[in-house]
């Protein structure tokens, strides 16, 4: 079962969803570094839709394809419009199955967002995980207001997101913003491994601990995500996001002016 490019997308995807005994995995893959659109996360929704209503798929791992998990959205060659974006992405949010991300490489921004979103982290000693929205000169989105506290405290949350601050595999461990950290070349088979083990269970019985623990969480969701975007169109009209366009793509710090 796969899913590729429609042709209003300015960049070429692929997803894709396979089965390993009872554990479901999407693929996607948007090369070179898997910066996401709003019909590629439409895309991968639809794919964990499908392994929702697959009766044999119990628990499921997000995987990309290449060197990086997901770069985030591209800022440079395209624009994503916010309330479109999270729209799909609450689609991800909503689904009923578990959730483990394999996260290799770079999971950046709204990238990061995205490994959020599953229930599990898989890392790497060479990921590089970074919230840097404000280095950009634009407001938090992908809910990453209300996830990150969820993971590493309103503390830690606030450093991560005031500094844009990237931290490594290992550190990501030690912060619980990720669950487990493996030799790259082992990532996916450690998130299928995992997968797996929450497979052996009652499928019905973890369903409803899972709904239990999350009781509010879309809701809650949709609240943030709303005013994120809020946010995102107000600053991105600003001369600070324009400049933090292009120091991030200049690999340099922002020169910043407020307006």
């Amino acid at each position: 079962m796969g899913d590729k490019t429609p042709a209003n997308d300015v960049a070429p995807f692929e997803t894709s969803l396979e089965r390993v005994g009872a554990v479901g995995v999407v693929r996607f893959s948007r090369p070179p570094h898997n910066h996401f659109s709003t019909g590629l996360i439409a895309a991968l929704a639809d794919r964990f839709e499908e392994a929702d209503a697959a009766p044999g798929i119990r628990a499921t791992v997000l995987a990309s394809d290449g060197d990086n998990f997901c770069a985030g959205a591209d800022l440079v060659t395209g624009r994503e419009d916010p309330p479109r974006l999270y729209a799909q992405a609450a689609r991800l949010f909503s689904i009923r199955k578990p959730v483990v991300a394999a996260v290799q490489g770079a999971a950046i921004g709204g990238g990061l967002g995205l490994a959020v979103a599953a229930d599990f982290r898989i890392v790497a000693p060479s990921s590089r995980l970074s919230a840097n929205f404000v280095k950009i000169g634009i407001h938090p989105g992908f809910a990453m207001t209300y996830t990150l506290p969820r993971l590493v405290g309103a503390q830690g949350a606030a450093l991560l997101l005031y500094t844009g601050r990237r931290l490594g595999g290992a550190e990501a461990l030690s912060l619980g913003l990720a669950d487990q950290m493996v030799p790259e070349d082992r990532l996916r088979q450690a998130a299928i491994d995992l997968a797996a083990e929450i497979a052996e269970n009652a499928p019905l019985a973890v369903e409803a601990t899972r709904a239990t623990l999350r009781a509010g969480f879309v809701e809650d969701i949709l609240r943030q995500t709303e005013r994120e975007a809020s946010e995102q169109i107000r600053l991105s009209a600003t001369e600070d996001f324009a400049e933090g366009v292009r120091a991030v793509a200049g690999r340099r710090p922002g020169n910043w002016t407020r307006r």
